[in-house]
Order: C-alpha cells, then structure tokens, then sequence
C-alpha cells in the first residue's frame, strides 16, 4: 500500500518524515486545507514555491542569486539540518524576504545586531537562534589593529581583502575605527585569512579572530554638515550632503548610483525620511541625522552626517 503523502503535489514542499497532524475542516468549507495538507505540516511556510523566482527577480542576476539561495535554504529545510547563503546586500535581502517569506527556522545574521550586510540562515528546530553567536557559527569576526597613524579607510580594506581573492559575497560588513578594523566574512574563510592576510595597502597589520559576543563596533567618524532644503526630495539632499549641484545629483540618481538604506533608488524627487542612510557610488555615504523646523523663508533646516 503505498503512503498517504504518495499523491502529495510537489508545489507544497512536503517532507515526508515530519510527524502527521490530522486538519479538521470547518462544516460550511469542506476544502479549507489545500490539497495534501491534510497529511501533515509544511516545513518554510505556505507562501514559498520556486515559481516566484521568476515574479520577483528583475533581471538574469536576481534570478540566477535566488535561484542559489532557494537550493541552499530549501535542502537545509527539506534534510532537517542547518544550512546558510553567503552575504547579502540590503537589496539582495529584500529579494529573499519576498521569495522566503517568514519561515519558522528561518534568520538574517550578519555577526552583529545592526549589520547591514547578513546572510540567511536556516536553523532546525533542535537549534537554539543563541547557535549563530558560538564557535560553529557560519559568520566569523576578525579583528585587523594597526598604528593609528596610517588610518586606512573601509575602501581600503575592502581593496586588499578583495586583492587578497576574496568575494563580495564572502565579506559582511568592514567596520573600521581608530587603530583597529573588526570585519566579519563567511568561516570557512577566516582560516585563510589569518595566515594570509597581512597587510592593507601599505599599512601593517595583526590580525586575530574575535568571538562574536566580545565584537566591539566603534562609531564611524562623520563631518556634521548643517544645511536648509526647500524639500526632503532626494537629491535635494545628496545635493547638500556632498556639496555638488542639485542636477548632478539628480544624475546621479538617474543612472542608478544611488541608494536608501541599502535599496537602489532612480526617483531624484524620492521624500527622504529622518535617519535614513544614502549612498551613492563614487561620492560616499551620508546619513540624513536630523530634520529641524522650518526657516522664515520655508525651508527645511536639516543636520547631515558624512562619513569620512
């Protein structure tokens, strides 16, 4: 006799092993429950199928990343064991949560709370979420110090780790201050690195792997610049904060340079929320700290943060 879940459609994602919960339906709606799930659970949620790769991705690299991601995520749920992608950008997380949903199991884990850079992670239910912060962690922290005097920069960093073979994907977030650099990378990495990786440019550095309960961020320097805005428009903004045009600016934009709390925006007349982080390549990044009140000529008094 073959099982029940032998006629199961595929589409639900159904795992045999998981233990069998009889559904009652409701008198008045006797096929409340999608066909097959009477037989049992369905491990990642209802709103996951790999047929939407092809609703949310925008072109051939969204769908050839979500296609990795699905395959990573979607064997650790079906063999019921932990399973990570690499390191994601803001916009490539906001890709995953529409094909992912909120899963049980499911978590965004960069090796620190604010990290802006995570991979996603997959932990059965026999782990606790407390396992990302420990020695089998999939996220590592190295700790680079070096004389205070040379100050090499995130760019810095970034160019001699990428120098030094390393992908975007397998670097989370560089987090630099004065005399040291925590940076965190994917842990089959950081073995390497320790043996390899001593240098920045040509500032000498000594590097250590650091527990992720002992990481310490230290707040990035930033110019404060104090403007006023006829409106929180875009590039209004970028235009105050790295002292160029407003047409520029609005150039920049255009040709897709910049970008809101990690998500690329082309709208120069996008509202600018307070608090919201801009980047824009090739100038920097600027943080909108501050939206004050109105001058006697109704413009915006505002307080901008530039990162050095």
């Amino acid at each position: 006799m073959s099982p029940p879940y032998a006629n199961v459609p595929r589409k639900y994602n159904f795992i045999p092993n998981s233990p069998i919960i009889p559904h009652k339906s409701p008198p008045h709606k006797k096929n409340f429950f999608p066909p097959g799930r009477e037989y049992g659970i369905l491990r990642g949620g209802d709103n996951m199928d790999r047929n939407n790769i092809e609703k949310i991705a925008k072109n051939s690299e969204d769908r050839l990343l979500l296609a990795k991601l699905w395959d990573k995520i979607d064997a650790g749920m079906r063999k019921n064991i932990p399973a990570s992608t690499p390191f994601l950008s803001p916009r490539e997380l906001e890709l995953a949560r529409f094909l992912f949903g909120t899963p049980e199991g499911l978590h965004e884990f960069g090796g620190y709370e604010e990290a802006e850079r995570k991979m996603l992670v997959y932990l059965p239910e026999y782990l606790e979420k407390g396992e990302l912060m420990g020695p089998d962690s999939p996220v590592s922290c190295l700790r680079a110090t070096f004389y205070q005097g040379d100050s090499p920069s995130h760019r810095d960093f970034l160019g001699a780790l990428m120098g030094a073979g390393l992908t975007r994907e397998s670097l989370g977030d560089i987090c630099v201050g004065e005399g040291s650099c925590d940076f965190f990378v994917t842990a089959p990495i950081a073995p390497y690195l320790l043996q390899n990786f001593t240098g920045v440019g040509r500032t000498h550095i000594h590097l250590e792997a650091v527990p992720l309960d002992q990481v310490q961020i230290q707040e990035p320097e930033v110019k404060e610049i104090r403007d006023t805005l006829a409106s929180l428009r875009l590039d209004s903004v970028i235009s105050a904060g790295f002292r160029i045009g407003r047409s520029l600016a609005a150039q920049y934009i255009s040709a897709g340079k910049a970008a809101v709390d990690g998500l690329p925006c082309e709208k120069p007349d996008k509202p600018v929320p307070e608090g919201a982080k801009i980047s824009v390549r090739g100038l920097g990044k600027i943080k909108l700290a501050k939206i004050g009140g109105t001058t006697k000529k109704d413009r915006i008094s505002v307080v901008l943060h530039r990162y050095v």
